[in-house]
């Protein structure tokens, strides 16, 4: 089962609509308020969940550098559409399955990229 680790940049409600469709899901806010970001990766990694972020600085740590984690899922909503990130995140849960394990995850109101490792 795939379990995520939710970071205070992300809308909570993306938790709420993961947990409300049968995922684990923990809340940086709950658990570690304020932690630094290599943390919050450390914490993903140790407890093999993928995070949800809309904090672009994941990408830089995940994606550029190379930092070992679990996936990294990062939301990019306009403002005026951030009703349909909940939803967005349960559709992507629900149709990929494992292959997101690992992967860095750039989801959008009309588009999703993944990079896998396996990519590279």
């Amino acid at each position: 089962m795939i379990k995520f680790l939710l970071d205070e940049s992300c809308d909570a409600a993306v938790a709420l609509a993961l947990k409300e469709a049968g995922y684990d899901v923990l809340m940086v806010a709950h658990i570690s308020p304020g932690i630094p970001d290599e943390d919050v990766i450390k914490l993903a990694l140790e407890q093999d969940r993928i995070l949800l972020t809309e904090d672009k600085d994941f990408g830089q740590l995940v994606y550029a550098t190379g930092k070992e984690s679990c996936g990294v899922i990062l939301f990019r909503f306009p403002s005026n559409e951030r009703e349909i990130m909940a939803q967005k995140a349960v559709e992507l849960a629900n149709t990929e399955k494992e292959p997101l394990q690992t992967a860095f995850v750039v989801l959008e109101l009309t588009k999703t990229r993944i990079r896998r490792k396996s990519d590279e």
